[in-house]
């Protein structure tokens, strides 16, 4: 857990008792009580109400609350924007989610706010990949997540084809085109693949595991070691 999650979530334990202990804090946060001890003692430097003392125990004091979250008029623009041009670029599952993301976060803004970042003038039209491409990207994008391997026909640059059977690893956009990164068990290295030149794709049950020199890190460590490469890994 990050430090700032759990300095919130110590606040958020001691608000919701009467009197709070360290040790309830430490074994709640898998942590020493000499960190809590610190901790609290911070949150206090800051400004938080909390009474009490190593010892004893902690409390809120009366009338203390954590402000909701909000975004300037400029920062809320800035997630229209981001949603827009995102919207346009991935797939389906992810645009809708993307959208009732944004919604969300549109009906907790005060008004002023909220009609200046639903009026901003950016657009981002939704022609930028075609429903082949788009679906294929999220069938990738669930593999990765689901760490299934992947069965696919695929043509290079000169059309010739191929089959592969693959690690999914991660999805990359280049301003123009997709690509995927994989462990591709034909060649027994990393390869990378344009979206748009998988002519059909199968989601196998069998499932990976990470294993040494196979893996995301293991590409993206041999890309820095090799920058002349353009993408990771080599572009089939």
């Amino acid at each position: 857990m990050r430090r700032a999650d759990r300095l919130f979530q110590i606040v958020q334990l001691i608000r919701g008792r009467r009197l709070t202990t360290a040790a309830f804090l430490a074994q709640r946060l898998e942590v020493s009580d000499r960190t809590i001890y610190r901790d609290v003692a911070d949150l206090q430097r800051q400004g938080v109400p909390i009474e009490g003392e190593a010892g004893v125990g902690y409390r809120l004091g009366a009338g203390f609350d954590l402000p909701p979250l909000m975004f300037t008029q400029d920062e809320a623009a800035a997630l229209v924007a981001s949603a827009r041009l995102a919207q346009s670029w991935v797939d389906p599952a992810m645009a809708k989610d993307i959208q009732t993301a944004l919604g969300k976060i549109l009906s907790v803004l005060p008004p002023a706010a909220r009609v200046s970042a639903e009026s901003l003038a950016l657009f981002a039209p939704a022609i930028a990949l075609d429903d082949g491409t788009r679906l294929r990207l999220q069938t990738l994008r669930e593999a990765v997540q689901s760490r299934n391997k992947l069965r696919m026909d695929y043509h290079d640059v000169s059309g010739a084809p191929s089959q592969r059977v693959v690690r999914p690893l991660g999805c990359f956009y280049w301003g123009r085109v997709w690509t995927f990164s994989a462990w591709c068990e034909l060649r027994q290295d990393f390869r990378g693949f344009r979206i748009d030149r998988i002519d059909r794709i199968e989601v196998m049950p069998e499932r990976f595991r990470d294993e040494p020199g196979k893996t995301l890190a293991e590409m993206l460590r041999r890309l820095q070691a090799d920058p002349a490469e353009p993408e990771p890994s080599r572009l089939q």
